[in-house]
C-alpha cells in the first residue's frame, strides 16, 4: 500500500505577519520539514494543498503573498500541488484522481487549520476509505469563539485531535511516526 504525505495549507497568512497567524504554525512547520524530508528521501509522493479564498476574505486573498506555501517547504517540480476553495480538500479537486494515479490509499496527514480544513480533509478521507494518519504535532489552529465564550487555541487543537483519533485517524507525534 502506497502512503502520500498531504500537506494542507502551510501558507503565508498562517504565520507571523501574515493576515491570520495561527498558535503554533512555526513549531508546527518545524515537525512538516522533517516529515517532508523523510518522504523525499525514502521516494514516497508528497501531495500540497493550497487555499485560495475569494477576493476581499481576510485571509488567503487570490493574488496575495498569504496564499503562497512557505518557502522553507516550497514544492519541488515533481510533487503536486493542488488548490481549493473549501475545507474539503477532496471538494472540487482532483486530488482523489491524484492518489488514485499515486496508488495513495493511506495519508499522513499534517497542515493547518486544525479545526476546518484539517478536521474537514481527514474526515472525507475516511469517508472515501483511505487510511489516515494524522500527525498532531504538524498542525496548527488558533482560538475559536462560541457563545461569546473564547476557547484557547490550545484546548480546540486538543478536543479536534481526541474527536478524530480512532474513529477517522490514527493520530501520533512526527517523533512516534518517524520512529516506525
Amino acid at each position: 500500500m502506497n502512503t502520500a504525505l498531504l500537506i494542507i495549507d502551510v501558507q503565508n497568512d498562517y504565520f507571523p505577519g501574515g493576515r491570520w497567524e495561527l498558535n503554533r504554525s512555526c513549531a508546527a512547520l518545524v515537525q512538516i520539514k522533517k516529515l517532508l524530508g523523510y518522504f523525499r528521501e525514502s521516494g514516497r509522493p508528497v501531495i500540497f494543498i493550497r487555499h485560495i479564498s475569494a477576493p476581499g476574505a481576510p485571509f488567503f486573498e487570490p493574488g496575495t503573498d498569504g496564499t503562497e506555501i512557505r518557502t522553507e517547504i516550497a514544492p519541488q517540480e515533481t510533487e503536486t500541488v493542488l488548490v481549493k476553495h473549501h475545507p474539503n480538500s477532496f471538494h472540487e479537486t482532483a486530488l482523489r484522481e491524484k492518489l488514485s494515479e499515486l496508488g495513495a490509499y493511506r495519508l499522513v496527514v499534517c497542515g493547518m487549520m486544525t479545526h476546518m480544513c484539517v478536521d474537514t480533509t481527514v474526515r472525507a478521507a475516511d469517508d472515501l476509505g483511505y487510511k489516515v494518519i494524522l500527525i498532531s504535532d504538524a498542525c496548527a489552529d488558533h482560538g475559536l469563539e462560541w457563545q461569546g465564550e473564547t476557547i484557547p487555541a490550545d484546548t480546540a487543537e486538543k478536543v479536534f485531535m481526541a474527536s478524530i483519533d480512532g474513529q477517522f485517524a490514527e493520530i501520533m507525534t512526527c517523533g512516534e511516526y518517524l520512529a516506525r
